[in-house]
């Protein structure tokens, strides 16, 4: 299917969304466009905040103009992908613009917590979309093993370069440092709730 009925799609699905009780995402990936259920456990969120609090602390020098946000849904046209990272760096007046998605050319990075339910979108199909769509630093948070990968260096679509890491390390992320000693695992068996 043609990327522009894919879109057409995606729009028309995010418009039933809205009138949905809960917290609804659409995204574009392999199989076409579809709506999922968010239901993201307080851990879960609580990690996408910790992350976001210290790359906002560290972007004003870095990259003045930038913010870590959580919600935007980044779009690449000619890959036929939309997705929505737990967080994404990118020029706070992105924000301020008409529409519903971001220009992945203007992510400069994209952060996912793993999900006890459905870890393999972030370890399979996201690690091959985002440095196909030229995001330049990728890191995954998985608090069901304590483990933090950060991939960097995108090359014929792939990333080059993967760093991994543990709950407590200080993380590299680009030009930042994540400091990772309060994230917390998810409970025994991928319970978020304990």
């Amino acid at each position: 299917m043609e990327y522009a009925k894919m879109r057409a799609i995606a729009e028309r699905l995010t418009a039933y969304a809205e009138q949905l009780e809960g917290s609804w995402k659409v995204e574009i990936g392999p199989s076409g466009p579809f709506l999922a259920m968010m239901c993201p456990s307080k851990r879960h969120e609580g990690t996408v905040r910790r992350i976001r609090d210290q790359l906002d602390a560290q972007l004003s020098a870095t990259h003045p103009g930038y913010i870590c946000a959580n919600g935007p849904v980044i779009e690449h046209v000619s890959l036929g992908r939309m997705r929505r990272p737990d967080a994404v760096v990118i020029p706070e007046e992105v924000l301020d613009e008409e529409g519903l998605t971001v220009d992945a050319a203007q992510v400069l990075a994209t952060i996912e917590i793993v999900s006890p339910s459905n870890p393999d979108n972030d370890y399979g199909e996201k690690l091959t979309e985002y440095p196909a769509m030229g995001i330049a630093h990728y890191m995954i948070v998985d608090p069901r093993t304590g483990t933090i990968e950060v991939y960097s260096d995108p090359c014929k679509g792939r990333y080059a370069r993967k760093d991994p890491y543990i709950f407590g390390d200080k993380v590299p992320f680009s030009v930042w440092t994540v400091e990772t000693v309060a994230f917390r695992r998810y409970g025994r068996a991928g319970n978020p709730t304990a």
